[in-house]
């Protein structure tokens, strides 16, 4: 693999919708590709552009080296996304990906004076929460494995496959190693709307976690649980795509009543 930094390629967008009045960033879990939000492109309104990013080593970026920390994971997202902000945009992001968001969306506020219209935070407790369970990114093969299994995000023939593991497991170090060495800095609240999802059988994040995303923004809140553990976005895909397409089309009406 090289180190090469992210390129714009990482933004991929299937099928482009340049009528749409919102564009939709989503950003993967642990271990996941843009192709897990491949469902979801006929499933949500035509006034959303779905934009599923790519993160280094998988998809299109399987060449580059995965990113074991934040920050620079962050820093070299920003100035790629930027282009794509032209017009009205939203971040979707389960688990790590909510991190990512939530991270991006205070870097660009810092550093460019941008700010998404709406933030979506899947399956991850509050950032300023600081993680109760040990981190499992150095564990020994054998026991990295156990662990991805309890978590239930992997496909047990996946987990079967010596050969797919061998292509998996620095991805899923890199992102684990990522999401477990994260230090919250406070800063101030975001200004834009945070909408919170959950799985109610979710052994990793509580409800009262998830709750917390409110210190997040000085505009609304609102928490959603959909039944499901932590990996609810694809037992409970479409209740969740249910509730964001109720979400969009209300975000995408107030822009059509902005517009001049």
């Amino acid at each position: 693999m090289n180190t090469t930094q992210i390129s714009d390629s990482c933004v991929t967008c299937p099928y482009p919708n340049p009528q749409a009045s919102l564009r939709l960033f989503c950003f993967p879990y642990a271990g996941g590709s843009s192709l897990i939000f491949r469902p979801w492109f006929n499933s949500l309104p035509k006034t959303v552009e779905v934009c599923p990013i790519e993160l280094p080593g998988r998809g299109i970026l399987m060449k580059l080296t995965p990113l074991s920390r934040l920050e620079p994971l962050i820093e070299d997202l920003a100035p790629v996304l930027l282009p794509h902000l032209d017009k009205p945009f939203a971040f979707f992001g389960h688990s790590m990906g909510a991190l990512i968001s939530f991270e991006l969306a205070r870097l660009l506020r810092r550093e460019y004076n941008i700010s998404p219209i709406h933030l979506f935070v899947s399956g991850r407790r509050a950032p300023q929460i600081p993680d109760r369970k040990p981190p499992i990114h150095a564990l020994t093969e054998p026991e990295f494995i156990e662990e991805l299994r309890r978590l239930n995000g992997t496909p047990k023939a996946v987990l079967e496959s010596p050969e797919l593991m061998q292509l998996l497991i620095p991805i899923l170090r890199a992102d684990f190693a990522a999401h477990e060495t994260y230090i919250y800095t406070p800063a101030s609240t975001l200004d834009c709307p945070i909408t919170a999802f959950g799985g109610l059988q979710d052994e990793e994040v509580s409800g009262s976690e998830l709750q917390a995303w409110q210190e997040q923004t000085n505009a609304t809140f609102s928490r959603q649980m959909f039944s499901g553990d932590h990996f609810f976005l694809h037992s409970a895909q479409s209740l969740l795509l249910q509730s964001l397409s109720r979400e969009i089309h209300r975000i995408t009406s107030e822009i059509s009543c902005q517009s001049p």
